[in-house]
């Protein structure tokens, strides 16, 4: 896709800060370095998201994920790692080429902040909805 900016980095058209690359995969430090080391994960060729992905796409890109998140916790000595994944606009996606944030970890007060609010919902119809 020539208007997308992730496309334009694969091409080779935007320069980016790769720290590894294979024929289908790129990963590169994201621009907004969220902590040291903040990653984007990407497949070379373009997907919107992990919604529109077949299983193969799938399976390529997560495989790489724990190659990368190792290569990152072990070289910058962070002491864990969030792994983000944002699918459409509602749940924060911004660029719609399928990427996984990889961010290190070094303190709770290292400026990244996930949340989760419970609520009681039903279950089992839940599962109902989703099996029926």
């Amino acid at each position: 896709m020539t208007d997308c900016i992730f496309c334009k980095i694969v091409a080779g058209e935007i320069p980016a800060y790769k720290i590894y690359e294979d024929d289908d995969i790129l990963a590169f430090l994201d621009i907004t370095q969220t902590t040291k080391g903040h990653t984007l994960v990407i497949p070379k060729t373009h997907v919107r998201n992990v919604l529109a992905m077949t299983e193969s796409q799938a399976a390529n890109l997560f495989a790489k994920i724990p190659t990368i998140a190792t290569q990152l916790t072990t070289k910058l000595g962070a002491s864990g790692l969030n792994i983000l994944q944002n699918n459409e606009e509602i749940a924060g996606q911004t660029v719609f080429h399928a990427h996984v944030h990889l961010i290190p970890r070094f303190s709770s007060e290292d400026g990244f902040k996930a949340s989760f609010t419970e609520h009681d919902l039903d279950l089992k119809a839940i599962q109902d909805s989703l099996t029926a």
